[in-house]
């Protein structure tokens, strides 16, 4: 019996951190995913303001880190009227999204849904630049792994 309630704790956690996070699998490699995204953002009038090789930060200590990649990229026309209703959520803007390596070799991209905006800084959930920041990164990432 304590084995099935600790299992069942187990799937409702798993579930709760999945809820907090986008993940989509790629058919392309890290740094055709990314190449990918970087064009979609940019056909999309967004700004691409970092690309960040998280593995070369870590070969740069001599460490190994398989394949992984961010992209900070953002539209101030969205962007703004979230920092208006609470400037400290600049700390989660511009949008991050990551590619990195699954555990099973192939890429997977991963992002905080906009609503983590309401519950991490009252950003009102009502908000319509909220819904557009999802549909925006819900269509640039499909874009991203398209066959």
């Amino acid at each position: 019996m304590r084995t099935l309630f600790i299992a069942v704790i187990a799937v409702f956690w798993a579930a709760v951190g999945n809820a907090e996070m986008v993940v989509k699998s790629s058919p392309h490699d890290v740094a055709t995913t990314m190449d990918r995204l970087v064009a979609a953002v940019e056909k999309a009038g967004a700004k691409v303001f970092a690309r960040v090789d998280h593995a070369a930060g870590a070969a740069s200590i001599g460490s190994e880190l398989a394949p992984t990649q961010m992209l900070m990229f953002g539209n101030p026309k969205i962007g703004t009227p979230v920092m208006v209703a609470n400037p400290a959520a600049g700390v989660d803007l511009p949008l991050r999204v990551v590619v990195y390596t699954g555990s099973d070799g192939g890429a997977m991209v991963a992002y905080h849904p906009p609503s983590r905006l309401t519950d991490d800084h009252g950003v009102p959930s009502d908000l319509p630049v909220l819904q557009k920041m999802a549909g925006a990164l819900d269509k640039l990432t499909n874009a991203a792994i398209a066959e």
